[in-house]
């Protein structure tokens, strides 16, 4: 019996960049693997950011870092141990404003903000200047970063179980708007203790 041996088929105009890709994808895991030391860091820290947009915002760790201008501080001690909320206290908490009906990537985040007002308090508005018992605390902008009209927030008692909370700077998104708010007590995840 005889075996004739099937026809070789002609190469498409694709098959030589095809391979090219596979050829280039196979170095580069080579790369990858004498390399590992230099891509576990990355990989890592790309993991945890993944985590924590998508999966689990809630700061784990001891220790908080503050990338933004909205306070002077970078690291923080993180105290989840019960404690009673003071004005002044510095807190993260899990944001629930209604800016996150137009940008669902708030929802959950992480804010760090300094208490301002606790319940009682009166919240006065005159223009856009803020006032938590009379003592100005601030001017709303009219507009966020991307253009965005920002209201600020509307006179007001606090009421129990919510703080007035604020950052430092002046293009920090608290509770002078509208659409931040309040802070809700079950949105506190921790008080924070700033180191520097």
């Amino acid at each position: 019996m005889t075996i004739t041996p099937m026809p070789s088929v002609p190469a498409g105009p694709d098959t030589g960049r095809w391979s090219g890709t596979r050829r280039h994808t196979a170095e580069f895991l080579r790369h990858v693997c004498r390399r590992w030391y230099l891509y576990l860091p990355v990989a890592v820290i790309w993991g945890l950011a993944y985590t924590r947009l998508y999966i689990d915002p809630t700061p784990r760790l001891p220790v908080l870092f503050n990338w933004t201008a909205s306070l002077p501080y970078r690291v923080a001690l993180v105290r989840h141990t019960p404690h009673a909320i003071e004005r002044g206290d510095y807190i993260v908490f899990s944001f629930a404003g209604e800016a996150q009906a137009s940008y669902p990537g708030l929802h959950g985040q992480p804010f760090f903000k300094q208490v301002r007002g606790l319940p009682g308090d009166v919240v006065t508005v005159e223009g856009r200047t803020v006032s938590v018992n009379g003592e100005v605390v601030g001017l709303a902008k009219t507009h966020a970063f991307d253009r965005q009209p920002l209201e600020p927030i509307a006179a007001t008692v606090i009421p129990p179980g919510h703080y007035f909370v604020q950052g430092t700077g002046p293009d920090s998104f608290d509770s002078r708007y509208r659409s931040s708010g309040l802070v809700r007590a079950d949105q506190v995840i921790a008080i924070v203790v700033p180191l520097f």
